[in-house]
């Protein structure tokens, strides 16, 4: 299920992103003296792109790599193998200093709003600290420039002096937004950013987003569970099975028509507003296996109905059915 260079859009000119072969491992150690015994193979081989000003939606199950994969990109987590290049250059050989330089330009808005902002700083801080740290703006212009991008963000100037604890969850995320806005990026990645909310403070976070996506023209890789969410702001989606991508394409195409087993399985999970609408179930059979010892062949084939006896075997080879939907599957082959 190796995402090859197929997955890759070349023209590098509208591309503010390119995955090329993506690889992270973690080790695995143990016996009498503490030695690597395997690899916890969380990123295995994974390619896309994203133009700039679009959002790409990465999708699937827990544990499927998807946040692993927004880390490493961001080199919070070093690769085990492949290129990330931005803006086109490959970020994965920076020194420190140009890895310095290089974090006001990319940014994460985590999941948890809470746990990912210090209970010790005010918000004025929280939010302010790397925009003196990095100098984004004279001093003289610091305040003003911090309550800008709080109003942005739908925050008002007197919340500055207070802490996090007095905020709600939907207030939270707002505030990490903020933070992570501060710093004038071209590029965050949004790891589940709205799944610890409700449900109509939800709709908020994902406005807000899309509104500074069209003012300050951001690119987003968009991680989440939820499909519904993810069809909402998305321009192109990736699905994650075990470390790599079995289907990526323009969003519309993909909710339109899923190709892989495991694509439909997912997408016959979204809840249907209308309860007189039917639809069909799909279940898949089994447990996730383990990425310290996936499968051989397609990482999907011990849980997929439509198992042939190549799946067991050899790996599918990712291939364009057209209008850039790629999709590994030896049903299309």
């Amino acid at each position: 299920m190796s995402s090859t260079t197929e997955n890759v859009n070349t023209n590098t000119s509208e591309n503010i992103l390119e995955v090329r072969h993506l690889k992270k491992y973690f080790p695995i150690k143990g016996g009498f003296f503490g030695g690597v015994t395997g690899n916890v193979k969380a990123v295995d081989d994974v390619s896309f792109s994203i133009k700039k000003g679009t959002t790409m939606g990465l999708v699937g199950e827990s544990g499927c790599g998807k946040s692993t994969t927004g880390r490493t990109i961001l080199r919070l987590l070093e690769k085990t193998e492949g290129d990330v290049i931005f803006n086109g250059e490959d970020i994965s050989k920076y020194d420190k200093k140009q890895l310095r330089e290089l974090r006001t330009k990319m940014q994460i808005i985590f999941q948890d709003p809470y746990s990912s902002l210090s209970p010790r700083l005010p918000i004025g801080e929280i939010i302010g600290e790397a925009v003196r740290e990095h100098g984004i703006v004279p001093t003289n212009e610091y305040d003003d420039y911090v309550s800008k991008i709080m109003k942005e963000c739908g925050l008002q100037e007197y919340h500055k002096d207070r802490y996090p604890h007095e905020f709600s969850g939907g207030q939270r995320q707002r505030i990490c937004i903020a933070r992570a806005l501060a710093l004038k990026p071209e590029f965050i990645v949004c790891d589940e950013p709205v799944s610890a909310l409700d449900v109509s403070i939800q709709a908020q976070i994902i406005n807000l987003l899309r509104d500074l996506q069209k003012d300050r023209d951001l690119t987003y890789l968009f991680i989440s569970h939820d499909l519904s969410v993810v069809e909402h702001i998305s321009d192109t989606i990736g699905v994650m099975y075990l470390g790599n991508l079995v289907e990526t394409g323009n969003t519309e195409d993909i909710f339109d028509n899923p190709l892989h087993p495991y694509t439909k399985a997912l997408f016959s999970a979204i809840p249907m507003p209308d309860p007189d609408l039917k639809k069909e179930r799909i279940l898949l059979q089994g447990d996730i296996p383990s990425p310290a010892n996936p499968p051989q062949g397609c990482k999907f084939h011990t849980r997929c109905s439509q198992c042939m006896e190549k799946c067991k075997t050899e790996v599918p080879v990712p291939k364009d059915m057209g209008n850039g939907h790629v999709v590994s599957c030896h049903l299309y082959q």
